[in-house]
This record gives C-alpha cells, structure tokens and sequence, in this order.
C-alpha cells in the first residue's frame, strides 16, 4: 500500500538559505484550528478592504535562496500576488509554533521576516495559548506585546487583571483586533 501513489501524501517544503527543508506532513488538530481560527477572522475583516489574507499553502518567495509557506499572511500590495504564490514581503505573517518548527519560525525565519520587511510578525503558541507580536521599527523587529489566556487555576493580582489584554490588534488598522478567544477556540 504504501507504494500506491493514492496513499503517499506530497511532501511538502520550504527552502531557507539555499536548503531544502522539509515542513510536516500533518500539523496537529490545534495547530490547525488555531491557524484556521486566525484566518478566517483575517479573512471576515479584510473582505471588501485592499489587503488580502492567505492561509497554509501559499509559497513566499523573498529570493532564490528562500521561499517559506506561512501558516497564515496578510498582503496588501497586489503586485506581488501571482499564480504560484507571494513575491516579495507579505505585511503580516503567522507562525502557529510546533516542536519540530520552534527553532526555524523564532531564529531563521524571524530573521528573514525581518531582513525582508515585513511588518508584523506573530508566534502563536497553542498549548500556552500565547501570541507574540513583533512590529518592524527602523528594519528590525521589536516585541510589541505577548497576549495570553490564563488557565483558570491561575490567579491575576488587580494590577495584572487591568493591564490583561484580551485582544490581539492587527497593526495594519487601527480598527481590527481578534479576541483571543476566537483564536484558541476549541482547543485540546
């Protein structure tokens, strides 16, 4: 059976300073349900605006050397948009963290991100049910803030619960923020 071309499943890959690198062929059920929780709220958002959102699938190409799939990514210059992909620095970009992605999504392509300009970069991590958000500031990246649900053992001082932030903003509007309860809906 595993012969049969209907039972192999097609490899898929990113290219990251000239190497080929394998992605994972079956994210896990909370990586996809938080990955697809942001894209459908950038997808809802964005409908009848300029920029468009993308979720996993989508190739970037930044240079011959380096072409990335993100989870999900929002572009705004049309231009870049072709046939086969993304040419050129989406605005935002998501990574839904995974151990075996960790390492390349918080080193490597954190760097690119940035040496290529994109101007929002999100590390969301399911099993903490965090988001860091790093904005582009003078073509390097700065930790804008780390959203957070607290499990309910976890008891927040005042001062805590009133610097809480429920809500992620997409600084790519001033209007947009994604409850961050939609994002880790329905988690394991």
């Amino acid at each position: 059976m595993a012969d049969n071309l209907a039972y192999q499943e097609e490899l898929r890959d990113e290219m990251l300073n000239g190497k080929v690198v394998l992605m994972s062929p079956r994210p896990t059920v909370n990586h996809n349900r938080v990955a697809f929780n942001i894209a459908f709220a950038f997808k809802g958002y964005l409908r009848g605006k300029t920029c468009e959102a993308f979720a996993d699938g989508t190739d970037v190409h930044f240079s011959e050397k380096d072409r990335v799939v993100p989870d999900v990514m929002i572009v705004c210059k049309k231009d870049i948009i072709k046939r086969n992909g993304v040419y050129g620095a989406p605005d935002l970009i998501v990574e839904v963290l995974s151990p075996g992605t960790e390492k390349r999504d918080k080193g490597y392509k954190k760097d690119l991100y940035e040496r290529y300009g994109v101007r929002e970069y999100w590390l969301v991590e399911p099993e903490t049910q965090t988001v860091e958000v790093y904005l582009l500031k003078d073509k390097k990246f700065v930790l804008d803030d780390v959203y957070r649900i607290f499990p309910d053992y976890v008891e927040l001082s005042a001062n805590e619960q009133e610097h809480y932030k429920s809500e992620v903003p997409v600084s790519l509007y001033d209007d947009f923020t994604i409850p961050l309860e939609e994002i880790f809906r329905n988690l394991f």
